[in-house]
């Protein structure tokens, strides 16, 4: 089936099953077991010693303390499994979402708003985007946006948070409102002159080290969480030796992680703050469709591996329902975690309640070791969110991307630039602009070929024009979509056909034409007021049922006249012959030779 119509079937599929809500994980607990439990139970504690660490370097992209963006782990994870049709999808803080987050607070800092109300203002309303687009089955949408804007915005924002990080990483400030370009020659700058600080640059060496050690001896240890924490105790032993300020800024120093249990804030604003509603509604659209793609891609990707059947739109409400949870307890937005959703299904997670588990594992852990994880080194978080960035540049799929078509290389060179030219929000719509403009364009672009009857009374291409005939009649097969994209181009090369004054008779073959619509049909129009003001004649043969009722719906049926349409028959070419006996009565007296235009990329059916 061509392209058009699975578009068209999958926007007419989406008004069924609107406004269905489930909990899957109450079919789960009914078949519920001992072994399930301790799966899940050790499958929640491994994701939460990869969601700690991220967690805190999450909060050094969005400069806040790290106490919103732990609730954000807790309830959002907790929340969106309750949801959830996947079993091993978790939702938490994202580095794509974080630095969205991080720029919109740094470019609305006027905007009557301190940084943590306007990301909670921020994830009430993603919530409620994705919370309805959920309800209104919005989750097939998403399979129509290209898979070269989702790698060429992913490898942007990898790229985005190594720079983001390279000053904790050099040990130099910088301001809030930095971007791309002025990270990258700011660092080269400081390199080229040496101003660096020597103890930011060693700890991010030692980080880096002891990573790769890790990863070497034990692949299935939580690296993040082993090198953090060796480097968090030597941070603590180095200042019960050398009381005082240390040479090197750690976790406390930014904002003290504090082992409180979430309190519930409620409604986090009234109708005063409604006129910021237009302001931040542009960003919060971007990051919801952001958050659906990342969901979808998430979950079918780990659906293949466990064959599970997965609900596109279940998972929209779950994200929808935890970004609003996390508003009401005063936590950042979160979004699908590939790293924890990937470290769960690892870790052989059986059900939904691994996530929630989860959650309650990272509350008894912050009790118990907090004070650990104030001591990290920034420099040391910074080479943890770096590795991240480089984890999402994934080379294969850009390999993909770049080498299938021109269309898929461009989607994702324009989309990575507009990453990291442009504000991250406007570069979601761009990447899909572009990708559909290109969509419209590939099944927009009808080619005419000339045929004519040959001797034997055949159709054949002519090799040379200038054994061409002087036709009163020309046949001229209408071939693929005839949508609002193509009836430009379409009107604009049968024009150019009717310019020829010896063509008295026009015959549009229709037999493969798909998706006639209104702005085909004034084409066709103009066509035929063209024809007839000066003395001539359109015929139409070969319309499939489709063509036949727009037409006659829109009128033109009437306006060229019945007797001069020709619908398909079971012969695929009795319509044409038909045609051409009209043709003939049209033309009495008069030698008839034919001329026939034919769509040089399909076959010839005629």
């Amino acid at each position: 089936m061509d392209s058009v119509t699975e578009l068209t079937e999958g926007v007419a599929a989406m008004g069924s099953h609107m406004f269905r809500v489930r909990l899957p994980f109450v079919a789960e607990l009914r078949q519920y077991s001992w072994e399930k439990f301790r799966a899940d139970l050790l499958a929640g504690a491994t994701v939460t010693l990869v969601s700690i660490p991220q967690a805190i370097g999450f909060s050094l992209i969005l400069n806040l303390p790290p106490a919103p963006v732990i609730a954000s782990v807790i309830i959002g994870g907790f929340v969106g499994a309750l949801f959830f049709s996947s079993r091993h999808h978790v939702f938490g803080p994202t580095s794509s979402i974080s630095l969205i987050v991080a720029a919109t607070i740094a470019s609305n800092s006027a905007i009557g708003l301190a940084p943590l109300q306007l990301a909670v203002y921020l994830a009430f309303l993603i919530g409620v985007i994705q919370l309805f687009a959920g309800l209104l089955n919005f989750g097939e949408i998403t399979k129509f946006i290209s898979r070269s804007v989702v790698v060429g915005y992913s490898t942007g924002i990898g790229i985005l948070l190594i720079a983001s990080q390279l000053h904790n990483l050099l040990g130099y400030s910088v301001g809030a409102s930095q971007n791309f370009s002025t990270n990258v020659l700011q660092a080269l700058f400081d390199l080229g002159t040496a101003h660096v600080y020597p103890w930011a640059i060693g700890i991010g060496a030692l980080t880096f080290g002891i990573f790769w050690v890790v990863q070497r001896i034990r692949p299935k240890w939580p690296e993040a969480l082993i090198g953090l924490s060796l480097l968090a105790i030597g941070a603590k032993i180095y200042t019960v030796y050398h009381p005082g300020a240390a040479p090197f800024l750690m976790v406390r120093d930014e904002g003290a992680l504090t082992a409180i249990v979430p309190n519930f804030a409620g409604y986090p604003f009234g109708p005063r703050r409604l006129h910021l509603l237009p302001e931040l509604a542009g960003t919060a659209i971007a990051i919801a469709i952001l958050g659906m793609l990342e969901a979808v891609s998430i979950t079918k990707g780990l659906a293949a591996k466990s064959g599970q059947k997965i609900e596109p739109n279940q998972e929209l409400i779950g994200m929808g329902a935890a970004n609003i949870a996390c508003a009401f307890f005063g936590a950042v937005p979160g979004s699908s975690s590939f790293a924890r959703s990937a470290v769960n299904f690892q870790s052989g997670a059986r059900t939904q309640m691994s996530s929630m588990m989860s959650s309650l594992v990272v509350l008894a852990v912050l009790a118990f070791v907090t004070p650990v994880f104030n001591f990290i080194p920034v420099a040391a978080l910074a080479a943890h969110l770096i590795r991240v960035g480089f984890k999402m540049i994934n080379w294969h799929q850009i390999r993909i991307s770049c080498r299938s078509t021109p269309s898929d290389l461009v989607v994702f060179v324009v989309t990575l630039g507009s990453c990291l030219f442009l504000q991250l929000d406007t570069a979601i719509y761009v990447g899909i602009g572009v990708s559909l403009a290109l969509f419209l364009r590939k099944t927009s672009t009808p080619t005419l070929v000339e045929y004519a009857i040959s001797e034997t009374g055949n159709l054949a291409e002519l090799n040379n024009p200038n054994e061409r005939p002087h036709p009163q009649i020309s046949i001229i097969h209408v071939e693929g979509e005839l949508f609002f994209g193509a009836a430009d181009l379409f009107q604009e090369q049968v024009r150019n056909l009717a310019d020829n004054q010896n063509i008295r008779v026009f015959i549009l073959r229709m037999k493969n034409a798909r998706h006639l619509d209104a702005s085909t049909v004034m084409a066709m129009e103009n066509l035929h007021d063209y024809l007839r003001e000066t003395g001539r004649f359109l015929l139409i043969s070969g319309s499939n049922p489709d063509v036949t009722r727009v037409l006659e719906n829109s009128g033109l049926l009437q306006q060229i006249g019945r007797e001069n349409i020709f619908p398909a028959e079971s012969n695929a070419t009795m319509a044409t012959r038909n045609a051409l006996k009209r043709a003939k009565e049209l033309l009495p007296g008069e030698a008839v030779d034919l001329r026939v235009f034919y769509d040089k990329k399909a076959p010839n059916t005629t």
